[in-house]
């Protein structure tokens, strides 16, 4: 039997939490690209938008209750705001699509933004009109931006699936269309274009095509100077001066990431070697690699390329953005 989503406890760190609703297909693959994110508290699989209470997943399935799959997250908006998830959220979807999603189809697995007040539904209206705008797709975004209503979460097997079946839902999800939907929408020969003319040779081959600068003939890998590094791409704070260090590999090197899960690490078997390759979760930008051959308690060196980094001094956080991070330089 499901719940009703119940309020989160709050951590003394967290500040005043909120909730957004999306649904996007099949909820196991709307999970991964929000969790573990700065901000983000929780990401529940669930159902919402049907004319029953407590509906099983064989009748959402059914699509006998008017339900439709769905992932409720809750995020501290001071850490990450509303509208970064709305740009996730679009990146995951074929938003032109009213029967489905992909492979899966019936009203089950429809679209939909589920909106929780008056400022959610102007900022999710004001998204969705810019994608549109953008020419991004042959065809009109239909996917529409509806107020809440009872969210029911799903059955415990459903939670966390990626965690708990990793082989049964990579298969899926590849099996799907929809890593290879988002491949062919979201990285076009248009936006590399934009790419390159907002950076340098160097920062595109880099970030674009996982390039690797010269060591020590590089911008920041003897930079001493108390800042945030982000990066040069999306802007996302990837790591900061506090957590630098002088690895003698002439590159950019540090002990850890700025928060947890603020970066992706993938697996590397490039130039006959195996690595585990760092890249930015939001910008998706080739980054550098991480090693097991820092310095304790953690042990980890992140090797990073210059050219994927802009350096924000301590001095410029607030004018520039970064005003929340400012603390940790004091």
């Amino acid at each position: 039997m499901m719940t009703e989503k119940q309020p989160v406890e709050q951590d003394e760190n967290v500040g005043q939490a909120e909730q957004a609703t999306f649904a996007g297909g099949c909820f196991w693959c709307m999970v991964t690209p929000f969790e573990e994110l700065p901000g983000i508290i929780s990401v529940v699989s669930g159902y919402i938008g049907g004319h029953t209470a407590n509906p099983t997943y064989e009748e959402v399935c059914s699509n006998a209750t008017g339900h439709t799959e769905a992932v409720q997250i809750t995020f501290d908006p001071e850490k990450f705001p509303y509208e970064k998830l709305l740009d996730i959220y679009w990146r995951q979807i074929d938003p032109t699509d009213e029967g489905g999603q992909f492979h899966d189809r019936g009203s089950s697995y429809r679209t939909a933004i589920f909106t929780y007040t008056k400022e959610q539904q102007r900022k999710a209206e004001a998204s969705k009109a810019e994608l549109q705008q953008s020419g991004r797709f042959a065809h009109p975004v239909v996917t529409p931006i509806i107020p809440a209503t009872t969210f029911y979460d799903a059955e415990e097997y459903h939670q966390n699936y990626h965690k708990t079946h990793p082989l049964r839902y990579k298969m899926y999800r590849k099996g799907s269309g929809r890593d290879a939907f988002i491949a062919k929408h979201w990285n076009t020969e248009k936006d590399r274009n934009l790419l390159r003319s907002k950076l340098t040779s160097i920062q595109f081959e880099v970030t674009q095509n996982n390039g690797t600068e010269p060591p020590f003939h590089n911008e920041y890998w003897n930079n001493h100077e108390e800042g945030l590094y982000v990066d040069i791409v999306s802007g996302e704070p990837l790591f900061s001066s506090r957590n630098k260090f002088d690895s003698g590999c002439g590159w950019p090197s540090f002990t850890k990431p700025l928060e947890q899960g603020i970066v992706a690490e993938v697996e590397d078997y490039s130039h006959n070697m195996f690595r585990t390759e760092v890249r930015s979760r939001l910008g998706n930008s080739h980054l550098g690699h991480v090693f097991p051959d820092g310095p304790q308690p953690g042990g980890l060196r992140y090797c990073i390329n210059s050219a994927s980094l802009r350096f924000v001094p301590k001095s410029e956080l607030k004018q520039a953005g970064y005003g929340e991070y400012a603390s940790l330089f004091e």
